[in-house]
């Protein structure tokens, strides 16, 4: 099967990221088997899924910093992704 340990909540953005873009190197060879290239393909899935999850939280994180009249820091509100 593969080399490495399946997707888990317990990985990093950047691993999972990584995980990710080496699964899809693979795919894209053309040289797994089928039933392998199915698991893979179901793992970058689960992978995907938990990238999108990290960055959606980390963006609930970010903050700006909201000016006054004077042009002075008067504090900070959530960021506005344009969403």
């Amino acid at each position: 099967m593969t080399d490495q340990a399946p997707a888990g909540a317990d990985l990093s953005f950047e691993a999972a990221l990584t995980r990710l873009e080496s699964l899809v190197q693979r795919l894209e060879s053309g040289q797994a088997p089928l039933e392998e290239a199915v698991a893979l393909y179901e793992e970058g899935a689960r992978l995907k899924a938990l990238c999108e999850d990290r960055l959606k939280a980390a963006q609930l994180r970010v903050e700006k910093v909201v000016l006054g009249a004077d042009g002075r820091p008067t504090g900070t509100a959530p960021a506005d992704f344009g969403q």
